[in-house]
This record gives structure tokens, C-alpha cells and sequence, in this order.
């Protein structure tokens, strides 16, 4: 098999090294010249995959993978299939821009070739396969879909830091635009894949599918959530009633926190209510979880006898979760504007970024000066570690997360408080 896979991210960088040590020519493609350089040298252009640098250095050093800054030639040269992941682009409110994967559809609509499978892996909201992506392809082109080459939609079902394991556990899922696409799909994927390859019947069934997968998350949170709000109020632990809850096998209840971020569970959701903006759980999920950063800083208001009108006030972590280096939809965003909206003066510290990086993003890096107050935004393992002589003059801290051990603070006369949880 000849393959081709276009944008060299965290998806498609691993998916490409997997086919490629499958014992197949791949050929992967990016507009990032700095990325192209380094797969070329067998360098992983991002840290924190497992297992990918000794993945690159196989697929690299046995010359089944290359990369190419031009995907139009690479998909010329006669591709058995064509995996497509650019990243959907969304604004701060989720909704979509399609000029990336319009591009992207054009630069392999130029180069293909009659047989050819297209698959595109990233997230899209119902209908796009069919009514966007593949009439472009056939114009573009000039050769007849699901006639002189096919159009699947295969949803990418895999989470950062651990895509190896996840391609080889999660069921495959492929819907095409006609049972022969589709058949042949389920294939090529077949050759390169352990796990289990699923017909979906159509494009529209497995972008749903994606859809459904990301929007029960963010509909289970925002429960747990309007739980974890009750129980402040009332004095309860939530995490002793969620944990009793799901002691028996019908109740899955996920965990509160303060915010939902990254490229998924926040924006999925919003792709999904294009489609059916008649649909209320997931509208009122993301209203709930939107909410968490701003419930945060009250709690923290409610520590501080003076409450927050000229604190420092510092925000433990800007990536979205824990161990990764990323922010998108992070809740560190709508912590500091809450914050600067009840007169404090937010700073930022985060073990992943330098300071510079922290300015880019638009948060004042903290000095290791005097604070006031402080909220734990991300799970980073650091901070299960931190006491109060970590961060000097700190009164009182919200742990957003569950990490911090609040002995290590309480002693010290510092006034903690977990969402969810008694305040101790």
C-alpha cells in the first residue's frame, strides 16, 4: 500500500510511523517546513507522545516514511490512501472555519488519482463529508466521486500522549459515501491496523458518532458540576457521593472541576448544535462548564475577608490539562478575565511555559513576588507537591483540580477550598 498523510500534527504523525511500520510506503505532508525537516531527521517535532521518537527513528531509518511540505505531488505520485487531519479551525465561540480544510481538500483534489481512498480524520460536523468535502473533491479534480476514487469519513478516536495504544484498542470507525467506498476503506485500514475496523453505513453515522462520544462528556461534566455546586451549599463532599454513586454498574458520574478545555470537549458540542440547534442538553452543558472559571474565582472571593479588589491573585497552570502543553479553551482564559472583572490583578505560572510564552497568550507571568490568593487550573503533577511556602503571602486557594493536599496548606492558616468540597 501507498499512503499518503496529510498535516503532521500529534494525530497524524503517529497514525503515519504506525502504517509506515506496518510495512508500507508513506509519504506524510505539511506546510510546516521546520516539521517536515525534523520527521526527515527523525526528530518528533512535539514532545510528549509515547513511544513516537523510536516509532519516527524505524519508520525513517527502514525508508518507508518521508515528508513533503508539497501534498499535491506527493498525492500524485498514486496513493492507495489519502489520510487527511488539518485542524478544523474554530473561534473563541467554537464555531467552525473551513479555510484549512478547504485548502487542504484542494491540494489533494490537484494531485489525485484515479482508485484513490480518501479519508479525512478530523472532527466535522454533520454532512460536511458529503455535501462539502467531496463535490470539492470531484470539482477540483475533474474525476467522478465514488466512481474514479472514494470519500470516507473516519473520525480520529485517540488521546494525546498515548495514540499508539488507543489506534490498537478503539474500534476503527469508516463510513463512506457508498458501500463500495466504504468496503474498500475498511481494507486499507485493515492493513495497518490491529483493532477492530467498523462500518459505520454512511459519513453522516460516523461523524455523529465523534459528536456523540465528545458531547456526552461535556453533558456528564456539566453534571457532575451542577452536583459539585449543590454540594457547596449544602456542606457535602462531592466526591464521596460520586464515588458511592458509581459503585454500582449504572451510574457513571465524571468529576467536577473548573473548566473543560482543549480542541475537543468544548468544541464538539457546538458542532453537533449547528447542525440540530434544537438540541437543549448539549446547549445547556456548555453553558454550565462555561461558567466553572467565573464559580472558581467567586469561591475564592468568599476565602478573603476583604475579598478580591486588588489582590494577586495567581493561576496555577494555563494548559488545559495536566502534563500537556496546550491551551486551547483553557479555563486559565476565563479565570483571569473573572478576576480582572472583580478587581483583582491575575498572574500566571505554569511548569510547561517560559515567561515569554505566557505574555504571547496574554497573562502577566508571576515574579515569585508576594500573592494574595491563589487557583489551581490545571492538574499538573507539580502541584499535588506544593505547600504554602511555595507561594509566599497566599491566604487562601481554590484547587480546581482535586490536586493539592490541603494539609499541607491548612496548617500554615491558609483557607482551602475544593469545588465540591467542605471549605477547610
Amino acid at each position: 500500500m501507498r499512503a499518503v498523510v496529510v498535516a503532521l500534527g500529534k494525530i497524524g504523525l503517529p497514525i503515519a510511523t504506525k502504517i509506515a511500520l506496518a510495512g508500507h510506503e508513506v509519504t506524510g505532508t505539511d506546510i510546516d517546513s521546520r516539521v517536515v525537516d525534523r520527521v526527515n531527521r527523525a526528530l518528533e517535532p512535539f514532545p510528549g507522545e509515547a513511544g513516537l521518537q523510536d516509532a519516527l527513528e524505524r519508520a525513517v531509518g527502514e525508508g518507508r516514511l518521508r515528508a513533503t511540505t508539497d501534498t499535491t505531488a506527493a498525492v500524485a505520485e498514486g496513493a492507495d490512501l489519502i489520510i487527511a487531519v488539518p485542524p478544523l479551525v474554530v473561534d473563541d465561540q467554537a464555531r467552525p472555519d473551513f479555510r484549512v480544510l478547504d485548502s487542504v481538500v484542494a491540494d489533494i483534489a490537484r494531485g489525485l488519482r484515479p482508485g484513490a481512498v480518501v479519508s479525512v480524520e478530523t472532527t466535522l460536523p454533520v454532512g460536511t463529508t458529503r455535501e462539502r468535502i467531496a463535490p470539492a473533491m470531484s470539482e477540483l479534480s475533474g474525476l467522478e466521486g465514488e466512481r474514479d476514487f472514494f470519500t470516507v469519513h473516519s473520525p480520529e478516536r485517540v488521546y494525546s500522549g498515548r495514540i499508539f495504544r488507543d489506534l490498537d484498542t478503539y474500534p476503527k470507525l469508516v463510513g463512506g459515501l457508498s458501500p463500495e467506498g466504504e468496503r474498500r476503506a475498511e481494507e486499507l485500514y485493515g492493513q495497518f491496523l490491529d483493532a477492530e475496523i467498523r462500518g459505520m453505513g454512511s459519513a453522516e453515522a460516523a461523524e455523529l458518532t465523534k459528536l456523540a462520544e465528545t458531547t456526552y462528556r461535556d453533558v456528564n461534566i456539566a453534571l457532575a458540576n451542577e452536583f459539585a455546586r449543590f454540594a457547596d451549599r449544602t456542606g457535602i463532599d462531592i466526591g464521596k457521593v460520586i464515588d458511592a454513586a458509581n459503585s454500582q454498574p449504572f451510574s457513571h458520574v465524571h468529576r467536577p472541576g473548573i473548566a473543560v478545555g482543549g480542541h475537543c470537549i468544548p468544541v464538539y458540542p457546538r458542532f453537533l448544535l449547528a447542525g440540530d440547534p434544537e438540541a437543549r442538553l448539549p446547549a445547556a452543558a456548555r453553558e454550565i462548564n462555561q461558567g466553572m472559571p467565573a464559580y472558581a474565582v467567586e469561591l475564592l472571593e468568599e476565602l478573603l475577608p476583604d475579598g478580591l479588589a486588588g489582590a494577586r491573585v495567581l493561576i496555577l497552570g494555563v494548559s488545559y490539562r495536566g502534563g500537556v502543553k496546550e491551551p486551547a479553551f483553557s479555563g486559565a482564559f476565563g479565570v483571569a478575565r473573572e478576576l480582572e472583572r472583580r478587581g483583582a490583578r491575575p498572574l500566571a505560572s505554569d511548569p510547561l511555559y517560559e515567561p515569554e510564552e505566557l505574555r504571547a497568550l496574554g497573562f502577566e507571568p508571576w515574579d515569585g513576588g508576594e500573592l494574595d490568593a491563589a487557583i489551581v487550573q490545571a492538574d499538573h503533577a507539580e502541584y499535588s507537591r506544593l505547600t504554602s511556602s511555595d507561594l509566599s503571602g497566599v491566604r487562601a486557594i481554590v484547587d480546581g483540580r482535586g490536586v493539592i493536599d490541603p494539609a499541607r496548606w491548612t496548617t500554615s492558616g491558609v483557607r482551602v477550598r475544593r469545588i465540591g468540597a467542605p471549605a477547610e
